[in-house]
This record gives structure tokens, C-alpha cells and sequence, in this order.
């Protein structure tokens, strides 16, 4: 057995989705469909059911899971704590963060810091992490950043009060689906009372905690959930096949607008804008961590939108 194919399995399990799965593994689905059959005769029964779409976990695979995962925890700690005796921890900049900012924001953003002065070695706390749990993370001092998407309404954020914090810039939240043959949206969202299907994120996610009070309550929307998952490319890609109307970060739906395989579900007045923020640590762990927020401080005065608001 190897420790690729628990984490192969683990991260099937986070998307339900060959496809993002793949891309998580940076593998090509060929090779995570062959890694996750190599996992199964190892175990001696099926661990996921394909005849379903989105795939799901058999009742074997529901019970492997958390092992898997507690498996993958302990011996990635087992590396860390190997590598931390040859390379001091001081010297590495910890973020907790998003998933969706990893993918958009994170790679550009870091070079903009670097251009400013550096390189500096950077990790990310804990993958697949809630917000929650990416908040929790930077009171018990465990990071030196938090970099995540704010908006007052969601409770965490007023909680965050006290630490400093960065506006880094700013981005809308969309309604997105799959274009019917006209063109037009699949799935449309209006004010109309309507039912709409909605692709909908798991009640302890940012999204799902901003949505509501700021687009759905005071639209008066009808929504018919029909899939939840945490993570914004996994709502994506379920619109993109056309089950129903997604509100995804724009920057995350450049390529998919661009090539027509998503369209904007409703008119503007349906958008959320949200600030992205980095937020530091009362007690930050690296020493490189000073140096780094005035970079980010710099660059952060030429910030703009990360995608500009349709005209």
C-alpha cells in the first residue's frame, strides 16, 4: 500500500469528482481511476460506487474514510516533523486559507509580494480545511496569515475584529450555468418566485453563511437544492454540466465564460462583492513574517478588483 493512494482516495472522497480529484493530485484521471482500483484490491472491497453521478462512497468506503484520513494526517505530520529537523520552521511563512484563493489569488498575488522584496518559502496549514477551521486556526495562533474571502454578514468575520488586517482587493460572486442551445442560461435566477435548482454550499462554508442575507433574502429567492459541496470549482463543475445555478467567484469562471461552457444566470443586481483579506497572527511564528506584511501592505495599496464588474 502506498501513501498516494490514500490521498488519492481522500481527495476523490472531498470532490466526488474524478475529474477535479485529478486536478487536485496534479495526475491524470487515468492514473487516479488506476491508483484508487490499486487502493481497493489492497483493501479487499469496493470503496467507491462509479455508477452513480456524482460518484459516491460505498458503506465500505463511508467506514475507510476517516481512518484514511487520520492515516494521511499522522504520516504527513511523521514527514513534517523529519523535514522540521533539518530546515527550522522559522524560516517557512504559514497561511491558512481558502481553497478557491489557492487556485485564483494566491500564485499572482505572491508574486506581486516577491517582485517587492524576497522570496519567501510559504505553506498552507491543513488542506481541504472549513472556514471555520481556517478562523479557529489564526486564534489559536497556528498560522501566521489568514488570507480568506470577508463580508460583514457572516459572524466569523465580526469575530476577527481585533486582529489586524489587509484589504487586498475585491471580487463578485456570480450566478453561473450552463447555456441552453439558444444561448441563454439553462437556469436563470429571477425575482419572479420561480423555482430555481440551485448547486448550493455546505452550510459551514463562507458562501453559504454570506448568500443568504445578502442575495437570496433580499431577492426573495425560491431555491430547489439539488447538490452541496464546500468547495466553489466542485459547484462549478456541476454547472458546467448543466444541473443547475452555481454563485461562484468570477475570477474562478474566467475560462468557462470565456468558451461559452457558462453563462451568467441572472442580471448584476444577483451578485455578491466580497473583500479578500489577510489577516495576521497576534504571535506570528515566522521571523520573516514583519518583512512580509509590509510587502503585502505595499502591494495592497495597488490592488484593484481581482475581475472587473461587467459594464
Amino acid at each position: 500500500m502506498e501513501l498516494k493512494w490514500l490521498e488519492d482516495f481522500v481527495s476523490l472522497a472531498h470532490f466526488m469528482n474524478f475529474t477535479l480529484a485529478a486536478d487536485d493530485r496534479n495526475i491524470t484521471q487515468s492514473a487516479l481511476s488506476r491508483r484508487i482500483r490499486q487502493l481497493e484490491q489492497w483493501v479487499g472491497v469496493p470503496l467507491v460506487d462509479r455508477s452513480t453521478y456524482p460518484v459516491k462512497l460505498t458503506l465500505a468506503g463511508d467506514s475507510f474514510l476517516p481512518k484514511a484520513r487520520k492515516s494521511v494526517d499522522m504520516l504527513r505530520a511523521l514527514r513534517e516533523e523529519a523535514i522540521e529537523a533539518h530546515a527550522s520552521a522559522e524560516d517557512v511563512l504559514s497561511f491558512a486559507t481558502m481553497s478557491t484563493l489557492v487556485l485564483t489569488f494566491f500564485p499572482a498575488w505572491m508574486e506581486k509580494i516577491e517582485a517587492h522584496g524576497g522570496p519567501f518559502r510559504t505553506r498552507f496549514t491543513e488542506a481541504y480545511s472549513s472556514f471555520s477551521n481556517n478562523v479557529a486556526t489564526l486564534f489559536r495562533n497556528e498560522c501566521d496569515f489568514l488570507l480568506i474571502y470577508a463580508h460583514d454578514s457572516v459572524p466569523a468575520i465580526r469575530d476577527l475584529c481585533e486582529h489586524d488586517y489587509l484589504t487586498l482587493g475585491s471580487e463578485l460572486v456570480i450566478a453561473v450555468s450552463a447555456p441552453s442551445d439558444n444561448g441563454e442560461p439553462l437556469h436563470d435566477v429571477r425575482a419572479d418566485g420561480r423555482l430555481v435548482n440551485y448547486l448550493s454550499y455546505r452550510d459551514s462554508s463562507f458562501f453559504a453563511q454570506a448568500l443568504p442575507k445578502t442575495v437570496f433574502e433580499r431577492k426573495a429567492l425560491r431555491l430547489n437544492t439539488v447538490y452541496e459541496n464546500a468547495m466553489s470549482a466542485a459547484l462549478k463543475a456541476m454547472a458546467v454540466s448543466g444541473h443547475g445555478v452555481a454563485w461562484i467567484p468570477e475570477s474562478l469562471a474566467v475560462h468557462e465564460l470565456e468558451t461559452g461552457q457558462l453563462v451568467r444566470a441572472g442580471d448584476p443586481s444577483f451578485d455578491m462583492e466580497v473583500e479578500i483579506r489577510l489577516y495576521r497572527s497576534y504571535r506570528q511564528r515566522c521571523r520573516q513574517a514583519g518583512q512580509f506584511w509590509k510587502q503585502a501592505e505595499e502591494v495592497g495599496l495597488l490592488a484593484d478588483r481581482v475581475i472587473l464588474p461587467a459594464a
